[in-house]
């Protein structure tokens, strides 16, 4: 367990906001964490877990004691009849792993490449893009409780997998530090390219039965055409969630509004695209001091330079009340406010 005192955060958020960690512990095993509970000071102390530092705004200076997760490793742990069950510290990098797995020929992960940040953080959010989520490769995960330092192997029915959610956004948020995460890979792979970008793209190569790797390739090619690089523009990746509605709901703003972008649901609901609805309110381009949005896609904000918290925060607020005066509807950030 390494112990720092008066860390710039700065380097450890995408979206490159500044504010500084009172104390920051770097968790490289479920021990380090055990460590923390234990410790005379830190033990006491209010906490903050952090992974890769994509899917989180930075309004202040954190007075918390700020656990960075940084446990690596990755292995086949089983094989089954039916699929490969593999495993990732919490610490390692997302697209890393996907890559990886698909190099070791176990495929299942690559609509969800390119996606910043790190395996631990994936649960906590329920990652998902282009018609595949987390929780439809998810196995089980391992985490220990920040109060009483005990380790447990939880699955899928108390992770409560939803859209962009889970337990760990809840009753264990800030309670339980995710160490490692199994992930169930189908030997009877189908490609999921049910997104109409993908099937532009097997139109536009003539490729009526992509390989996973060609899929993952389709991937990132979309992403990195529409999403700007954290490494070279601060962002948080997409920063509201694509609102559900009801058919009725939908119904009344195709009514008004005839191009809307929206997907049926199996449930019955339509989802709506938000990049659209904010678009369609003329956001694109638009900024309050360094934050922006972008461009290419008004789904996300970026930093543009010195950009502050309170800055994205006052531009995503002008954003949420212009598509609710329009549609009447209200958009729900992804990325966790702090």
């Amino acid at each position: 367990m390494q112990i720092e005192s008066g860390v710039s955060l700065k380097p450890y958020n995408t979206f490159g906001l500044p504010a500084v960690a009172q104390t920051l512990v770097r968790v490289t095993c479920d021990a380090d964490v055990r460590r923390v509970v234990d410790h005379p000071t830190l033990g006491r102390a209010p906490k903050f877990i952090l992974g890769g530092g994509s899917n989180i705004i930075l309004t202040r200076d954190m007075p918390q004691a700020v656990l960075k997760v940084e446990v690596q490793g990755k292995r086949l742990v089983d094989e089954r009849a039916d699929a490969w069950i593999v495993e990732a510290g919490a610490g390692e990098n997302w697209h890393e792993f996907v890559m990886w797995t698909l190099a070791q020929g176990w495929p299942g992960l690559e609509n969800l490449a390119l996606i910043p940040g790190t395996v631990g953080a994936a649960p906590v959010q329920n990652i998902g893009a282009y018609g595949l989520e987390l929780k439809d490769r998810f196995e089980s995960l391992d985490v220990v409780d920040l109060v009483t330092g005990r380790g447990a192997t939880l699955h899928a029915p108390i992770c409560a997998f939803a859209y962009r959610d889970s337990v760990f956004k809840h009753s264990l948020a800030g309670r339980g530090v995710i160490t490692r995460v199994r992930l169930r890979l189908p030997k009877a792979w189908i490609p999921v390219l049910g997104y109409l970008e993908l099937e532009r793209k097997r139109a536009e190569t003539g490729i009526a039965h992509p390989t996973p790797q060609q899929v993952a390739d389709w991937v990132c090619a979309i992403r990195r055409a529409k999403l700007p690089d954290p490494a070279l523009l601060g962002n948080a990746g997409s920063f509201f969630k694509n609102p559900v509605v009801t058919p009725e709901q939908c119904r009344d703003i195709i009514g008004r509004d005839p191009a809307v972008v929206h997907y049926p649901m199996a449930d019955g609901s339509v989802k709506l695209a938000a990049g659209w609805l904010i678009d369609a309110c003329g956001w694109k381009g638009k900024a309050v001091g360094g934050a922006a949005v972008y461009e290419k896609q008004a789904l996300v904000l970026v930093n543009r330079g010195g950009a502050i918290g309170s800055e994205v925060i006052t531009l995503a607020r002008a954003i949420q009340e212009s598509v609710y005066g329009r549609f009447g509807i209200r958009l729900e950030p992804e990325p966790v406010i702090v």
